[in-house]
């Protein structure tokens, strides 16, 4: 029976962690093809990884100290996805700014009697 202490390396470990690195792999691939139902796919398919990672480290961590290489790894990948999750929240911003450009969010979108709302704010004349 081998001394290593219990957790540090369980193939479950392993597992587990090459399941979050594979769908970050497939979701950054879909990114990159900007193929909206494979990122959808993907994101849910990383959600249910990273879940399931959480709760075999967490059981590990209960049963005794998990190797230092599976802690390296699991910390490049948590960094994985925390690049991931900020190059997603700037693509989010990016294209929230593209679609206020192309439809604005003004609280004067009806039209005046006049026109347009904005006409008295441009300081535009009305001709009669």
């Amino acid at each position: 029976m081998s001394d290593a202490p219990q957790g540090s390396s369980d193939p479950r470990l392993d597992a587990a962690l090459t399941a979050v690195e594979e769908r970050l792999a497939a979701l950054g691939e879909a990114l990159r093809a900007r193929d909206s139902v494979g990122i959808e796919l993907q994101a849910n398919e990383l959600h249910r990884a990273l879940s399931g990672a959480v709760d075999q480290f967490a059981r590990a961590a209960r049963s005794g100290p998990v190797s230092p290489a599976l802690r390296q790894r699991l910390a490049r990948t948590s960094g994985l996805v925390a690049a991931q999750r900020e190059s997603l929240s700037r693509a989010t911003a990016a294209l929230d700014r593209a679609m206020d450009v192309l439809m604005p969010r003004d609280a004067h979108t009806t039209y005046s009697p006049q026109g347009s709302a904005d006409r008295g704010l441009r300081g535009g004349a009305v001709v009669a």
